[in-house]
């Protein structure tokens, strides 16, 4: 099966779920933080560094829960800011 290539917006957003879920992580090894998941270490290293920038939403929830992050919390903060438009003058 032949993959659709991923939007610039879709890696950016990748990373800035990584880059959250990396930051919540703090000192906590990732092996625990995958065990306590139900998923490799690999997996969540993949998820971490942008690697896997499209993980299934069930993978995403279980190591949101695992980190003690709501799925609202995570939508808020990977979310794109809000574009601004110049004012006209």
């Amino acid at each position: 099966m032949v993959r659709t290539p991923l939007t610039p917006e879709e890696r950016l957003r990748g990373e800035r779920l990584g880059l959250l879920l990396r930051e919540a992580r703090g000192g906590r090894s990732m092996t625990d933080i995958a065990a306590r998941a139900g998923i490799s270490a690999e997996t969540l290293r993949k998820i971490e560094t942008g690697r896997a920038p499209t993980p299934a939403f069930f993978t995403v929830a279980a190591v949101a829960g695992a980190l003690g992050l709501s799925m609202d919390e995570l939508l808020l903060r990977c979310a794109p800011a809000p574009a601004t438009v110049p004012l006209a003058g």
